[in-house]
């Protein structure tokens, strides 16, 4: 199931990506996708993730929590210093190939992850799964649309902008098969993916809510909370 997951969501990455080299969608539409899941994804990581963490390993836990919260940190702000969940308008600063890989390099960790923050979750239990990919899922598409900005920003051909859109989902598939050999591994694979996933909420997507004008986008982002906690009262979680 979680490698079925993976790949729907590699799929997601690079739908993404062909929105930006078709155009079939106006970019706004895909601000809503990050707004919904800048607040699903932050509920997954502090109502369910972080919990099953601290079950697993106690107050160890925070330790590989920020390991994981650090470790995107230092990759968005070191290998991809200029990335952002939207359309890439700065051309001068993404021009060059090295500037791009840069930015792929990056975010190909930063979905590798993804992978084994969705096999984590199984691992753990078949609910905790399907929020995790949940969480992922919904951040997919604007990060296929904005690594195919990317690269159209750097002088890049549309099919490079596909093709590295595609990339992105196949190190999320990556993510999901290394956690075959790892299993036995999960107590810490999963605080580190918390971690991740609070980074990618907090510190990518809510900023980029916080750019747009009035409260639309705000009410979007406690739609995603509250789709999680509906969820939640559903299944009686």
């Amino acid at each position: 199931m979680a490698l079925a997951l993976g790949v729907v969501a590699a799929i997601a990455d690079f739908c993404g990506g062909l929105v930006v080299v078709r155009r079939p969608w106006h970019p706004q539409y895909l601000k809503y996708f990050v707004a919904l899941g800048s607040g699903f994804m932050l509920a997954t990581a502090l109502l369910e993730m972080l919990p099953e963490s601290y079950t697993l390993l106690g107050n160890t836990a925070a330790v590989w929590i920020f390991a994981g919260y650090l470790l995107i940190h230092f990759v968005e702000h070191t290998l991809s210093p200029h990335f952002h969940f939207g359309v890439e308008t700065h051309a001068e600063e993404v021009a060059g190939a090295r500037r791009s890989h840069t930015v792929l390099f990056g975010l190909l960790i930063h979905t590798f992850a993804d992978g084994i923050a969705i096999a984590s979750g199984f691992l753990i239990s078949e609910w905790l799964g399907w929020i995790v990919f949940l969480a992922v899922f919904l951040h997919k598409m604007p990060e296929g649309f904005a690594m195919s900005s990317v690269m159209l920003a750097a002088g890049k051909s549309s099919k490079a902008a596909l093709f590295a859109a595609g990339l992105l989902g196949v190190a999320t598939i990556a993510g999901v098969l290394v956690m075959l050999p790892l299993q036995a591994k999960v107590a810490y694979t999963l605080p580190i993916s918390a971690g991740v996933t609070l980074y990618v909420a907090a510190s990518d997507l809510i900023p980029e809510v916080n750019q747009e004008p009035g409260i639309r986008m705000p009410l979007v982002v406690f739609l995603g909370v509250v789709l999680l906690l509906c969820l939640q009262w559903i299944f009686a979680i």
